[in-house]
C-alpha cells in the first residue's frame, strides 16, 4: 500500500473544488483554507527553488508556517529534515553535517554557519561535497537513541503518506473534523498524525505553538495551559504519549465532550492509567510504532475490543521471529543515514511481543527486559507504567537485573510531593504487581529529559544515559534492611 506525494496533493486539490472555505491549516495567529493552500504550497516551493535548497532543516515552532514550508518540501520531493527543538548546539551541528544541509528554515542557523539569503525565511550555505544518502530519501527523521550524536532514519515520500492513508482508514468513521496537534511537529508521529492525516481526511490541523499547548522548555508541561487550549479548539482527536495521557487525566478526570479518538504511543502505557481515563470518558486507543517504520505500525480500532496495541494497519505486514522478536515490512526506511542499506525488507524491532487474535500485544524489549537474581524476566516498562499512572509520580525507570530486590527512580510529579506521597504510591503500584515485579527500593531524582539526553522527543527513556547517571545506586549491592530504610527508599 503506497501513496505518493502526487496522489496526496491531488487529494489537497479535490478538496480545494469541493470546500473551498473550509480551514485546512489554523494557529493563533492565522487561518489557510483548501482554497489558498494550493498556492501557498506552491509559493513556498518557488522560493526553496529559487534558494537552491535542495537538503532543507525545519526548524520553526509548530504552527502553520511550519505545515506549509513542509508541504512545500514534499511537493518538490526535496530532503526536509524537522529539528527537534530540545537539540543541543552540538547535535544540531552532528544533524546538519550528517545529512549534508545547505538550507535552513527557522532560527539558529547562523550559528551552525548558514548565511542569510534575499528570501527572509531561507538561510543557505554551500556544500562541496554532501553526503550520499540512500536513493529516494526525501525526509531524515533523527532519533535520540541511546548516545549523544542523533541516529538519521532516512524515509522516501510515500512511506510516511501510506501510515498517513492507513490512520485515516482507521478512524474514517468518527466524523472527525479537528485535530489538535499536542507533539512537537518535528516528531514524525505528529507531522503525520497531526497533519498529513487531517488534511487527506478534509479536516482542520489546529497547530498552535508548543508554548500554548503546555509545553515549558524542554522538561515541563502544564496540563492546565494545554486543556485551555483544547478548550478553545475544541478538536475530535489527538496524539499523546504516556505522560500527557496521565498529566492530562490526573487534570481533569472527565473528557472533553468535543474528544472523539485520542490516540496514545511512544510508549507502553499502563494498563490502569488507560482504564482509568476510559472510566473518564477519555477515547483512548494504544498504538504502536517507531520512526524505522515511518511511525504507526499498529492501532486499536474505535468499535473493536481493545487488545494489546492492536491490529497492524493496512500498510504494515508483522511477524515474531522464533524468539518472540517484532519485525515489520511495509513503509519501512530506506536505511540509517551513513550506513548500509538494510539486508533485509523485514526490520526487526527490538521488541518482545505474542498475538492475541489477530491483535500484536507487546511484552518487553529484548535489551531492556531484565532477569532478577531469582530467575524471573521483568519488563521494566511494565512496572514504570504502573508506578506512572499513580498522579504523585511523574516518571520512573525500574532496575533489577541479578538484584534480590527491584529498585525504582522517581521523579515527583511537583515539587511539593513529598516522600511519604511517593511511598504511598509504590505501594498502590506494588499491590496489583505480582511480587517478583515490585519495586522494594526507591529514590526520587530529577526529572529526565531531552535535555540531558535521558528522554526521546516521544517520551521513551534513555536508559543507557539515566543508568549512566545513576547506576552507582541502581547497581549497588542490596540493602541489609529494605523494608525498614528512609532517604527514599520504600518503608
Amino acid at each position: 500500500m503506497r501513496t505518493s506525494p502526487e496522489a496526496f496533493l491531488a487529494r489537497l486539490a479535490r478538496h480545494a473544488e469541493e470546500r473551498p472555505a473550509g480551514i485546512a491549516l489554523e494557529d493563533v495567529h492565522r487561518r489557510v483554507t483548501f482554497a489558498e493552500l494550493p498556492g501557498e504550497i506552491e509559493a513556498r516551493r518557488r522560493r526553496l527553488h529559487d534558494c537552491g535548497a535542495r537538503r532543507v532543516a525545519l526548524a520553526l515552532d509548530n504552527g502553520v508556517d511550519w505545515a506549509l514550508w513542509d508541504l512545500s518540501l514534499l511537493q518538490d520531493q526535496r530532503v526536509a529534515v524537522p529539528v527537534p527543538a530540545f537539540f543541543s548546539d552540538a547535535q544540531r551541528r552532528h544533524l546538519v553535517d550528517a545529512a549534508g544541509l545547505d538550507a535552513w528554515i527557522g532560527p539558529g542557523g547562523e550559528a551552525l554557519g548558514f548565511a542569510a539569503t534575499r528570501d527572509p525565511a531561507i538561510a543557505t550555505r554551500r556544500v562541496a561535497s554532501p553526503p550520499a544518502l540512500h536513493p529516494g530519501t526525501t525526509r531524515i527523521t533523527f532519533t535520540s537513541g541511546t548516545s549523544g550524536s542523533p541516529r538519521g532514519v532516512c524515509l522516501d515520500a510515500a512511506a510516511p503518506l501510506a501510515v498517513a492513508t492507513s490512520i485515516a482508514e482507521a478512524v474514517a468513521g468518527l466524523g472527525i473534523e479537528r485535530h489538535l496537534a499536542m507533539l512537537p511537529l518535528a516528531t514524525l508521529l505528529e507531522n503525520i498524525g497531526g497533519l498529513y492525516v487531517p488534511l487527506w481526511l478534509g479536516a482542520t490541523a489546529c497547530l498552535p505553538g508548543v508554548a500554548e499547548l503546555g509545553w515549558q522548555g524542554a522538561s515541563g508541561f502544564d496540563p492546565n495551559r494545554a486543556l485551555a487550549t483544547l478548550d478553545a479548539c475544541r478538536p475530535h482527536s489527538l496524539i499523546l504519549v504516556p505522560q500527557l495521557l496521565q498529566a492530562l487525566v490526573a487534570a481533569r478526570p472527565r473528557a472533553p465532550e468535543c474528544l472523539r479518538f485520542v490516540a496514545v504511543g511512544g510508549a507502553r502505557v499502563a494498563d490502569t492509567l488507560l482504564a482509568r481515563a476510559r472510566r473518564g470518558g477519555w477515547p483512548v486507543f494504544e498504538g504502536y510504532g517507531l520512526s524505522e517504520c515511518a511511525s504507526v505500525v499498529c492501532l486499536n480500532r474505535p468499535g473493536e475490543p481493545t487488545r494489546g496495541v492492536g491490529r497492524p494497519l493496512p500498510h504494515a505486514e508483522v511477524r515474531l521471529a522464533d524468539d518472540g522478536e517484532v519485525q515489520v515490512r511495509g513503509a519501512s526506511m530506506l536505511g540509517y543515514l551513513g550506513e548500509p542499506t538494510p539486508a533485509s525488507a523485514w526490520h526487526a524491532t527490538g521488541d518482545l511481543g505474542r498475538w492475541d487474535g489477530d491483535a500484536l500485544v507487546l511484552e518487553g524489549r529484548r535489551r531492556e527486559v531484565f532477569i532478577t537474581a531469582y530467575g524471573r524476566n521483568v519488563d521494566p516498562q511494565w512496572v514504570e507504567g504502573e508506578l506512572c499512572a499513580r498522579p504523585a509520580i511523574a516518571q520512573a525507570l525500574v532496575h533489577g537485573e541479578a538484584l534480590p530486590a527491584n529498585r525504582a527512580l522517581l521523579v515527583p510529579a511537583s515539587p511539593e510531593v513529598d516522600d511519604a506521597a511517593l511511598a504511598a504510591a509504590v505501594a498502590e503500584a506494588n499491590a496489583g504487581l505480582p511480587d517478583y515485579a515490585r519495586v522494594h527500593e526507591w529514590r526520587r531524582c530529577a526529572p529526565f529529559t531531552p535535555d540531558n539526553h535521558q528522554l526521546t522527543a516521544n517520551g521513551r527513556l534513555r536508559r543507557d544515559a539515566i543508568h549512566a547517571a545513576h547506576g552507582d545506586w541502581l547497581c549497588a549491592a542490596p540493602s541489609c534492611h529494605l523494608l525498614d530504610t528512609h532517604e527514599g527508599v520504600t518503608p
